[in-house]
């Protein structure tokens, strides 16, 4: 059937714009650059690692300027399809949506800015045999050395990323190239083990998820990526085909070839395996240690480059802080570290006692200019900048900044309170000689699904629900209501008295506010799985804990005894927190947390008995500021 008139006339406009359309980056700089290339930068064994170069849409015949890097495997780019083409020609999407905020942030800053794909992935050829490797390393290092030598670099490259990128920022450190003088680690893991397994315990659905969509990112299937079939998946197709070629390559047929050979371990598979932290991981080429493949085991290449860093993390996201801040206990290198009320990279405002979905505190502009004035401090100089050390954080509750040289901060005491009868908290040590409660484990148990755990997968908001009915499913001990405000500021610390049917299990354990109101606002958790109670000389371990030290070692792995009580002590995260006058704090216990994390025991559920009497004592220790 023939268009109308009118119709047929507006197809045909609607194609000629979108065949005629400029697409960000491709306008020409006053240099006489395309602002945005994508190229191949060959490495030491041939392998081609994908690259796309951002400069700065003002930058001028002859200048030089400092280049960002950053590294990923969650792809540099996407293909644009017709479907997303045709939305930008009618403008029902805006095409500054479609470029990376941050990365135009500091080109408008006057940096260039350079995103690869890491080996194996993306358009990058070559194979993952474990993520971060050694590999990977020495790759990062001859990326930044290519583009110290590109004539519109000054020589000086600093390196940045969220999450895996910000692992592998600072991973660029130890590469020990010269022309790298400063890395921004943000939202990252300085110990991937214990995000995948914090406590020992393995957050099970989100290894699942997480090599589900990294494995269908590197054989460039977007619909595997988004997990859709059918109609949704065209649709899918037709915004995105999969990963952006290079220019050389606009048919794509180098980059089909290099997806052939992405032949990757199975991360799920391979982690899955190695149950203790002294556990090997199995590759084609040989086994791998986790301390290999994270920033803490190769602190000393770390520490030899003497990079300053700027380090970003937010309270309740996962245990990004516990990382940062151990890291600025341990590694001597100059470090600023920032510690908000932030989500998974930074995009929400996840202090519980603000309203949800807020903009984060700072806003993401300001975060990106804060950064962006590191990088001038570190990398707009031919001479090294002299950077200071300090920590600023904000305090939940209050909604304040401070700063601090130390960890913890000065000018705090510390509080015990004891677990009592009728389900209480005290400040007297128990007198009776008899006192205990049991608690069969509840295995329904949940923290939500919108936790501190789950803005690692996408960087959502952290909101906890009201947790006075998930409450009646744990076990729960309250103080009577506070006299004044409180801060809590540190790593609390729980002992626990405890006997056990099963050999095995998980303590979940979880700082509450009660309101007068009778609203229960979660404030931070801690978690140990039991066989790995034993206490070890913190000078064995490779970096300096917040608390309690465990090693997660196979030869260090007790089975409780059945109806034999246990000295149980183990750290919550780190926090920073204000509770209110008239609110009581809680301690609420559950064996399980359904929402991503494994069981243990796999079978049975184990009853517990949580002793509170003179000699054998339960209680949460913290720091404390009065007001």
């Amino acid at each position: 059937m023939a268009l109308p008139g009118a119709l047929l006339a507006a197809a045909v406009g609607v194609t000629v714009a979108i065949a005629g359309m400029k697409l960000p980056g491709s306008e020409i700089t006053p240099a006489g650059y395309r602002q945005t290339t994508s190229v191949y930068v060959k490495m030491r064994d041939g392998i081609e690692i994908a690259v796309t170069i951002l400069l700065p849409p003002d930058l001028k015949p002859g200048e030089r300027v400092p280049a960002l890097m950053r590294t990923t495997r969650y792809w540099r780019g996407s293909q644009i399809g017709w479907g997303l083409r045709m939305m930008l020609a009618l403008r029902f999407v805006n095409a500054s949506n479609l470029v990376d905020q941050q990365g135009t942030y500091f080109t408008r800053r006057h940096f260039a800015v350079l995103v690869a794909d890491a080996r194996g992935s993306g358009a990058s050829g070559g194979k993952r045999l474990v993520e971060y490797s050694p590999a990977e390393v020495t790759d990062m290092g001859e990326v930044a050395a290519w583009a110290a030598h590109q004539p519109w670099s000054n020589g000086r490259i600093g390196t940045f990323g969220v999450s895996y990128d910000g692992n592998t920022a600072e991973l660029a450190a130890a590469a020990n190239q010269p022309a790298i003088v400063a890395v921004m680690p943000l939202y990252d893991d300085f110990d991937s083990q214990a995000l995948i397994q914090p406590g020992g315990i393995a957050l099970r659905r989100f290894i699942e998820q997480w090599s589900k969509l990294v494995a269908a990112l590197d054989r460039d299937d977007v619909c595997g990526a988004d997990e859709v079939k059918g109609w949704d998946c065209w649709k899918d197709r037709q915004m995105t085909p999969g990963v952006l070629p290079v220019d050389a390559d606009r048919n794509g047929e180098h980059l089909a070839q290099l997806v052939r050979e992405h032949h990757n371990t199975n991360v799920g598979k391979a982690v899955g395996k190695a149950e203790f932290r002294d556990d090997l991981l199995s590759t084609e080429s040989g086994d791998i240690r986790f301390s290999d493949i994270s920033p803490y085991g190769l602190r000393k290449r770390i520490e030899a480059s003497n990079v300053p860093m700027m380090v970003w993390c937010g309270w309740l996201d996962a245990d990004s802080c516990q990382g940062a801040l151990i890291r600025y206990r341990t590694f001597s290198n100059p470090q600023q570290v920032v510690i908000g009320p932030l989500s998974h990279g930074g995009s929400f405002n996840v202090d519980p006692f603000a309203e949800k979905h807020l903009p984060p505190v700072p806003l993401q502009e300001e975060q990106f200019d804060k950064e962006a004035d590191f990088f001038d401090r570190t990398l707009r100089s031919k001479t090294n900048a002299t950077i200071a050390s300090f920590i600023q954080y904000y305090t939940m509750g209050e909604g304040k900044w401070h700063t601090t040289k130390v960890w913890p901060p000065e000018g705090l005491s510390s509080e015990r309170l004891y677990f009592g009868e009728g389900k209480t908290l005290t400040s007297n040590a128990p007198a009776q000689l008899r006192g205990k409660d049991s608690y069969a484990v509840d295995f329904t148990a949940s923290s939500g699904t919108q936790t501190r755990w789950h803005t690692q997968l996408g960087g959502g908001d952290v909101v906890y629900p009201d947790r006075a009915t998930e409450d009646k499913k744990l076990l729960t001990y309250t103080s009577a209501p506070l006299g004044a405000d409180v801060e809590i500021t540190g790593s609390p610390v729980l002992t626990l008295e405890i006997a056990s049917t099963t050999t095995d299990g998980a303590i979940h354990a979880y700082l509450e506010d009660l309101a007068p109101t009778g609203r229960v606002t979660y404030l931070d958790e801690g978690i140990l799985r039991v066989i790995h109670r034993k206490e070890v000389d913190p000078r064995s371990l490779p970096y300096e804990l917040l608390g309690p030290a465990h090693s997660f070692q196979r030869a260090d792995a007790e089975p409780m005894r059945p109806g034999e009580v246990a000295r149980i002590r183990f750290s919550l995260f780190p926090t920073s927190v204000l509770l209110r006058e008239g609110h009581s704090i809680r301690v609420a216990l559950a064996g399980a947390d359904a929402s991503l994390f494994q069981r243990y025991p796999a079978w049975g559920t184990p009853t517990w008995t949580i002793y509170r009497e003179n000699g054998r004592s339960s209680s949460l220790e913290f720091l404390v500021k009065n007001r």
